[in-house]
């Protein structure tokens, strides 16, 4: 795990970070619809499952710009950006309606990513405890998928989290709509390092994303 420290003098949004890190102390989320239809496919064909080929692009995405990659030490007063963030997700168990968080390492490389985290979610299966150890996996973003419901609007609320920086994404049950499979997906971030341009391009280059992973494959 590696990461830089960003000069808060000269970093480009210092306006921004300084007003939402001292006078209005807010995080943004946002909600939005995506054409999940190739995807969905793509894992029929290829018996693959669709939550961790979507997953390995969310990572992709959220690897792309160092935008996403922000965090904020607070014993040193650091602004920093991590080379890499990688998924914490979840084993929902039926039996106990409990969630044990699962941590899987990025790869570019989608057949490693796959069975990796394929490994983890197995692993993570036989487990009944919820454990979050922030020393041992500092550099993770949450990844969380509700499948229960197709929803059109989700709000994560961090009331004493105003330099919480990790991305946490959520995203629901797919659903079809005028021949189409669109999945709700929500991105919050902090506002001190994201506006709603910044949200918006997680969309965009999903589907981007999504687009040059069918063709390739």
């Amino acid at each position: 795990m590696n990461y830089k420290v960003i000069d808060k003098e000269t970093y480009y949004r210092k306006g921004v970070y300084r007003h939402f890190t001292e006078d209005c102390k807010c995080s943004t989320s946002m909600t939005a619809r995506i054409d999940v239809t190739g995807l969905v496919e793509f894992s029929k064909k290829t018996d693959t499952k669709f939550y961790l080929n979507f997953l390995y692009l969310l990572s992709n995405v959220l690897n792309s710009r160092d935008d996403y990659k922000m965090d904020y030490l607070y014993n040193t007063d650091e602004l920093i950006c991590y080379d890499v963030i990688n998924p914490c997700h979840y084993v929902f168990h039926e039996d106990t309606e409990t969630c044990t968080t699962v941590h899987s390492e990025y790869c570019e490389d989608y057949k490693t990513f796959y069975e990796n985290a394929l490994r983890d979610l197995e692993n993570a299966k036989n487990a009944r405890n919820y454990v979050f150890d922030g020393d041992k996996y500092p550099n993770w973003f949450d990844a969380s998928y509700i499948p229960w419901v197709s929803y059109d609007s989700l709000n994560v609320e961090l009331p004493d989290g105003y330099l919480y920086f990790p991305p946490i994404i959520n995203w629901g049950k797919y659903r079809e709509e005028n021949g189409r499979l669109m999945m709700p997906v929500t991105v919050r971030m902090n506002h001190a390092i994201a506006d709603g341009y910044l949200i918006a391009k997680v969309f965009d280059l999903l589907e981007k994303e999504m687009k040059q992973f069918i063709f390739n494959n």
